[in-house]
């Protein structure tokens, strides 16, 4: 089938990508002649694990390409999949529209043909209603279906999450929209995922719904973590006794300094922008929202604790800056609040993170970063790992111990070991372990 994907951000590159890889022909499409330009190139805007190698194979078997034009693509896809931005807008909390009904605008003249629309960009209940009424008032002559179907993928796992999801969600009531879509994700079927037909609307509270959720859970386990430390528990202990309850599950029950990232933060905004908008009281949502958000100023509370009581001249050697390991994204992540509060204590701060430097400079323009992380904690008064990344679990610690000048390492996503650390002579401070 031939697939036309407006927005080569995080999910439309993605999406694209493995939609070509399952056969389909796909063109990428974006107002941004110089992404083009690039990914024509085979150079990727984002950081993803295995996303060049099936960018690259998919473009070279002639299925997946790019353009910033989207009239001919538009004219022979069977389906056009709206992938643009939906960033929280300012004042309200509630989700900018204005990308996905500028390519509604965009669209809606080329369309020949039974033609699906479907939006994977997260958006607010009653959008896809309107992006209908948008391309019916342009083309009333048109013969086309919209549809919601939202994305599930994580970032550092987004391959992984396309190909094997737990599920895919579809909001239509059209039999033909429905057999379309079928047939795009056919190659599913082998491995018996289950698709789920809904509403648009129960389609587009699911996606809220869930990241809500799972952000609960996340700040769950942060506020125990808190308990722990004060009675004497350990909170990963405690994580695990609750996820063998097969009803609650033990992903997300990971205590640390609060979630950040692209999706959580945006959506549970948007999610109390919804029930405002409907006067129904989100209260569990709002309280998520705020609990979060004090849960990264606790952080530096921690860190000021740990190193005595004041930061001033003190050297901070920060490990890890993206909201979590495998991407390059700092949209939202914690480091963005704790690193400049670390400074405003009087410390200075010295950076590294694998992928995430160059994004963290251009919202942290005075970061200093160094090349490895050797070479970050060198003469540091601490080592404070921010985010889990696999090579931060492998480091020598005695090497670490002999480059700090104080033997601290304080580690909010508890990746060590208290003994381990403390048999190489290492202070240590975790979280929730008391």
């Amino acid at each position: 089938m031939r697939i036309a994907m407006i927005g080569t951000g995080y999910v439309g590159l993605v999406s694209g990508a493995c939609f070509s890889d399952f056969g389909h022909v796909v063109t990428c499409i974006d107002k941004d002649t110089g992404k083009i330009r690039e990914l024509q190139k085979g150079k990727l805007p984002i950081f993803e694990p295995g996303l060049d190698a099936l960018v690259a194979s998919n473009v070279a078997a002639g299925r997946l390409s790019f353009t910033s034009e989207s009239a001919a693509a538009v004219r022979a896809a069977d389906a056009v999949f709206l992938a643009v931005g939906t960033p929280s807008r300012r004042g309200d909390g509630f989700a900018d529209l204005s990308f996905v009904y500028d390519a509604a605008n965009e669209i809606a003249p080329e369309i020949e043909g039974f033609t699906v629309i479907a939006i994977k960009s997260t958006v607010p209940v009653g959008t896809n209603d309107e992006v209908d009424a948008i391309v019916r008032k342009l083309r009333p002559d048109a013969d086309f279906t919209v549809v919601s179907n939202p994305e599930f993928l994580r970032e550092g796992a987004a391959i992984e999450d396309f190909k094997h999801p737990d599920r895919v969600v579809v909001g239509t009531d059209d039999e033909r929209a429905r057999q379309i879509m079928r047939e795009l994700y056919r190659p599913l079927f082998i491995n018996e995922t289950p698709m789920l037909f809904t509403g648009r609307r129960s389609a587009e509270l699911i996606k809220y719904a869930s990241n809500a959720f799972l952000a609960t859970k996340v700040t769950f386990i942060n506020e125990m973590a808190d308990l722990c430390e004060k009675c004497g528990a350990d909170v990963q202990e405690v994580a695990r006794g609750m996820g063998l309850d097969r009803r609650i599950a033990g992903k997300f029950l990971h205590a640390g300094p609060g979630f950040g990232g692209s999706c959580f933060p945006k959506d549970i905004a948007a999610l109390a922008a919804i029930g405002q908008r409907y006067e129904v009281p989100t209260k569990i949502v709002a309280t998520v929202m705020a609990v979060n958000d004090a849960r990264k100023r606790a952080m530096v509370t921690k860190v000021v604790c740990a190193c005595g009581g004041s930061l001033q001249g003190k050297t901070i050697a920060v490990l890890g800056l993206t909201f979590k390991p495998n991407t390059d994204d700092m949209r939202e992540a914690p480091s963005l609040v704790i690193v400049p509060s670390l400074e405003a204590q009087g410390a200075r701060v010295r950076a590294y993170d694998p992928h995430g430097m160059a994004e963290a400079r251009k919202l942290m323009p005075q970061l200093e970063t160094t090349t490895d992380p050797y070479a970050c904690i060198e003469g540091a008064d601490a080592m404070l790992i921010l985010t889990e990344w696999d090579q931060f679990r492998a480091l020598d610690l005695d090497r670490v111990k002999k480059a700090l000048r104080n033997p601290m390492v304080i580690d909010l996503r508890n990746i060590y070991r208290p003994a381990e650390l403390a048999a190489k002579g290492l202070s240590y401070v975790s979280v929730g372990r008391g």
